[in-house]
C-alpha cells in the first residue's frame, strides 16, 4: 500500500518562493531539488514516489518534510558544515574587502583572487568566499553612456515617440551606415561542421579592402533596404536617400538618424528644403544606440559577416545583399518597449 502522507498546506507566498527556487538557474542544485520535493508533497504525491522522482531515499524525503515544517523555506538551505575553526579574523576580512574596492597596484586593472590572496597572506579560496559573501565581482565590467547633448531629452522624446506612435499614413525609417566592413579572406578553406566537432577556420587572414553599407529599416514591417558603397561621403548618403524617396514616392517619410557630418552637408540640407515631405529626426549626441537599425547591424555582423571568408570586396557586397534579401523574405519588426522617461532617467545626466 502506498505511503501517502497528508499533503503539505502551502500559502501563495511559499508556493511562489519554492517555484522560484526550483526554476532559477542561480539556485544551488541541492536547494532546487529540495524545493521540488516540497512542491510534490503539496500536491499529495506519496513519499516513496517523491523519492523515486527526485533520487532521494524515503527517509531523506521525510527529513526534508520535517525541516520545511519547522523552518519554512530557510529550512531547505544547506546547514553549516563542521570542520576546522575559522582561520581569518574580522579585521583581515575587512581589509580584503577594502583592498578589493580600492585601485589595484600600478599595472593592474583589477584584482584577481590569487593576486589579492598573495598580498594579504591568505588562500585564494578565502578571497573568493569573501567576494561571494559581499557580492564583489572585480573580473566583471559593465559599460554606460551619458549623453551630453543639451537637447537630449527633446530628441529622445521625438525619436521614441515615432517608434511608439508613428504618424498615420507615414513611413518611419531608421537609417544609418555601417562603415569599414572588411573583406577578410581566411588563408585556408573553412573546415565544415562535423558531429562532435565545430566548424573551424584559420586565425589569420588576408585583407582585400573595405565597403560601407547604407541601410534603412522600415519600422512598421521590419523590411531593410541596403546599398553598399566604396566611400562614405555626403554625396553617397544623399544618393541613398534619393533612392529611398523614389521607393516611397508620394509618401511622407520620417527618417531617424545619428549626427554624422555626412547627414548635414549643404547638399543634403538643400535637398531637404526641396522635399518637405521628408523629415529628419536626429538621435542625441552619443546615443546612436537609440537608432533601431543599429540592432539590425548587430544581427548582420553575427549571422552574415563575422564568420565569412571573402576573396574580394565584390564577393563581400554580394554576400551582404544576399543576406538582406534573405531577411526581407520574412522580415521581423523590432518592438520598442522603453518609454522616453525610462531612457532619460538612465541615459541623461542632469546638472546638480
Amino acid at each position: 500500500m502506498a505511503n501517502r502522507a497528508r499533503p503539505l498546506a502551502l500559502d501563495d507566498v511559499d508556493r511562489e518562493g519554492l517555484r522560484r527556487l526550483q526554476r532559477s538557474p542561480s539556485t544551488p542544485a541541492g536547494i532546487s531539488r529540495r524545493a521540488r520535493v516540497v512542491l510534490l508533497m503539496a500536491e499529495g504525491v506519496a513519499g516513496t514516489e517523491i523519492a523515486r522522482l527526485t533520487g532521494y531515499t524515503p527517509v531523506q524525503v521525510s527529513r526534508i518534510r520535517r525541516r520545511f515544517a519547522a523552518s519554512g523555506i530557510e529550512g531547505l538551505r544547506d546547514k553549516p558544515r563542521s570542520g576546522r575553526p575559522r582561520q581569518i579574523t574580522e579585521a583581515k576580512s575587512a581589509r580584503i574587502v577594502a583592498l578589493t574596492l580600492k585601485t589595484p597596484p600600478a599595472g593592474l586593472t583589477h584584482w584577481s583572487t590569487r593576486e589579492l590572496a598573495q598580498r594579504v597572506g591568505v588562500s585564494h579560496m578565502t578571497v573568493h568566499r569573501l567576494w561571494q559573501a559581499h557580492a564583489l565581482q572585480p573580473h566583471r565590467l559593465e559599460t554606460f553612456k551619458f549623453s551630453t547633448d543639451p537637447r537630449a531629452e527633446e530628441k529622445i522624446r521625438d525619436v521614441v515617440g515615432l517608434y511608439l506612435n508613428p504618424p498615420t499614413n507615414a513611413v518611419v525609417l531608421s537609417m544609418d551606415e555601417k562603415t569599414q566592413i572588411q573583406a577578410l579572406d581566411r588563408t585556408q578553406p573553412l573546415l565544415p561542421l562535423r558531429p562532435g566537432i565545430p566548424a573551424r577556420q584559420t586565425h589569420d587572414y588576408r585583407r582585400h579592402g573595405l565597403t560601407s553599407l547604407y541601410a534603412a529599416l522600415e519600422i512598421a514591417s521590419g523590411t531593410v533596404h541596403g546599398e553598399c558603397s566604396e566611400r562614405h561621403t555626403g554625396a553617397d548618403f544623399l544618393r541613398f536617400l534619393k533612392g529611398l524617396h523614389r521607393r516611397y514616392r508620394g509618401r511622407e517619410l520620417h527618417v531617424v538618424l545619428d549626427n554624422s557630418s555626412t547627414h548635414s552637408t549643404a547638399d543634403v540640407q538643400a535637398w531637404l528644403q526641396a522635399h518637405p515631405n521628408v523629415h529628419f529626426h536626429f538621435t542625441p549626441t552619443g546615443a546612436s544606440w537609440l537608432n533601431m537599425i543599429e540592432a539590425w547591424f548587430g544581427i548582420l555582423t553575427r549571422k552574415s559577416v563575422r564568420r565569412g571568408s571573402f576573396p574580394s570586396v565584390k564577393a563581400l557586397v554580394k554576400h551582404i545583399q544576399h543576406y538582406i534579401n534573405h531577411w526581407n523574405e520574412n522580415p521581423t519588426p523590432f518592438v520598442w518597449t522603453k518609454t522616453p522617461a525610462e531612457i532619460i532617467r538612465k541615459a541623461v545626466r542632469r546638472a546638480r
